[in-house]
């Protein structure tokens, strides 16, 4: 009865007017960053949140949330139709869904991509709303021991989940860390790592380093991409799938959700991990593993259910326990303090309004996107031929004005600049910046929590060792990074990561 009475609080927040209309705009700007290749939800999320300002939290929280999930979706047409991933997280969908669309099936194959998201979405907001309130009741038994062994746990996760070389991903997360102590001291008064300059004594903004690494970034390197994909068709004849394609792809979303739920919680997993997990598991366990590769609809109904799956229970770790899993809900985090609320196992019970009506908006914005992704197929057909020469000017002018209302310094925006530079030196040397970005939030956090368990246990070290749950957070945390340092899995990670 109590879950009803909360569901009931969520439908009274969320179907408000003004809650409404911004979901439908969070998931209508999803799908068409989603659409349009090179931009992405990480960088239009960065772009907004100076607007979250003039917003409620909640109608904040619903819309930004509304872009990530929208944006799965939107991902796949491009991914189908041109051959090129419009989110991260579609890159598997390339496989087979562009060989259906090669082979005259094209609308079927974004019909089961529409309906293995929509399954995936909504099981997985269930899912959120069942095991969220738990969770927050368990992270509010913790103290200073134990968050700061969970961050600790939480970047090493990040660390060792992220593609390509181990010490490029422990690099950026370290220099996140570093990035995130910037500033004045809070306990003794004296500024740190400012160089001299008056403006860093408050510490750097966290929507400067996202707008630089996530805007400025991809767009420089987006620029270098001069080669224009090419439509395989502009009409899309039919959205029905057949019988028999309704019958082969029940197993798949079944499978893809279950993997996507369960790898969206882990932090440096969410959409993009169970994407290429629940491909994996097809390729052993589905009856058609053999076609797969060739234009079998398994190869898009998996991991779009996976992705989907995994973009809302990330949700998880970020609403109860304070812990983003993955730069998106980085920024989330970033939103929710410009507004005031202190994120972490309090949430549920302080903001009930607030997680409530979120989760409820998942299942609203879920039947909005498939009302926009079926539907309305052939503007982002056509939305997908804009040049990205008339787009990127936009983004430079939207990036520049947020950042300077935020203080309305010339300051921010040449840090904006500088992180863009850096951002797009990383993206040359294979270095994700989403462990840069998770540590330098996290940051401020950490050094919080152990300067506070420090000092409760008198400058005894092994109060982290004491606490068994601390204790045992560590232990994953360093078996985690002694397995990735094996030499046979390094060479997998890398030889992955160049292919």
């Amino acid at each position: 009865m109590e879950f009803l009475a909360h569901l009931e609080l969520g439908l009274e927040t969320a179907f408000t007017a003004a809650n409404l209309l911004y979901c439908l705009l969070g998931v209508f700007l999803g799908t068409l960053v989603g659409v349009l290749p090179g931009i992405g939800p990480t960088a239009t999320i960065a772009m907004l949140l100076p607007t979250t300002f003039v917003l409620s939290p909640v109608s904040a929280l619903i819309m930004l949330a509304g872009i990530y999930y929208g944006a799965q979706y939107g991902g796949s047409t491009t991914a189908i139709l041109i051959k090129v991933p419009g989110e991260a997280s579609s890159v598997v969908t390339v496989i087979d869904g562009h060989q259906m669309a090669r082979q005259g099936r094209a609308g079927s194959a974004l019909a089961t991509a529409a309906i293995g998201s929509f399954f995936a979405g909504s099981l997985a907001t269930l899912l959120l709303a069942l095991f969220a309130p738990p969770l927050a009741a368990v992270g509010r038994q913790f103290g200073s021991p134990e968050y700061f062994s969970l961050i600790v746990l939480g970047l090493v996760a990040t660390v060792t989940l992220a593609h390509g070389s181990l010490l490029h991903a422990l690099g950026m997360a370290v220099l996140g860390l570093l990035l995130g102590l910037v500033g004045t001291d809070v306990n003794s008064g004296v500024a740190r790592y400012t160089f001299g300059v008056p403006a860093l004594r408050d510490g750097i903004g966290f929507v400067v380093v996202a707008m630089g690494m996530f805007g400025l970034g991809e767009v420089i390197a987006n620029l270098e991409n001069e080669n224009a994909p090419a439509l395989v068709t502009k009409k899309i004849s039919s959205l029905m799938p057949s019988k028999e394609d309704f019958k082969r792809m029940v197993a798949p979303i079944l499978r893809g959700t279950a993997i996507g739920s369960a790898l969206g919680v882990l932090p440096g997993g969410g959409a993009i991990l169970a994407s290429f997990a629940a491909y994996s598991i097809e390729k052993k366990f589905s009856k058609h593993s053999r076609e797969l590769g060739k234009g079998a609809i398994e190869g898009v109904a998996a991991p779009e259910s996976a992705n989907n799956a995994g973009a809302q229970t990330s949700f998880i770790p970020m609403l109860t326990l304070g812990l983003p899993s993955n730069s998106v809900m980085a920024m989330m985090m970033a939103a929710m303090m410009i507004q005031g609320i202190q994120t972490g196992p309090g949430i549920i019970a302080q903001q009930p309004q607030l997680f409530w009506g979120v989760i409820v908006s998942m299942w609203i914005g879920n039947f909005f996107l498939l009302v926009l992704n079926l539907p309305l197929i052939g503007i982002w057909v056509r939305m997908i031929t804009v040049p990205y020469n008339l787009l990127y000017p936009a983004i430079l002018v939207f990036c520049g004005i947020g950042v300077f209302s935020l203080n309305n310094t010339e300051v921010d925006v040449y840090l904006m600049t500088l992180f863009g530079l850096l951002g797009y030196v990383f993206t040359k040397l294979g270095c994700e910046p989403a462990p840069l970005l998770l540590g330098f939030i996290l940051g401020p956090m950490m050094e919080e929590h152990l300067r506070r368990a420090m000092l409760l246990s008198r400058g005894n070290p092994l109060t982290f060792l004491e606490h068994p749950i601390s204790a045992v957070m560590l232990a994953i945390a360093a078996a985690a990074l002694a397995m990735v340092l094996a030499p046979a899995v390094r060479r997998t990670r890398e030889e992955a990561f160049r292919e």
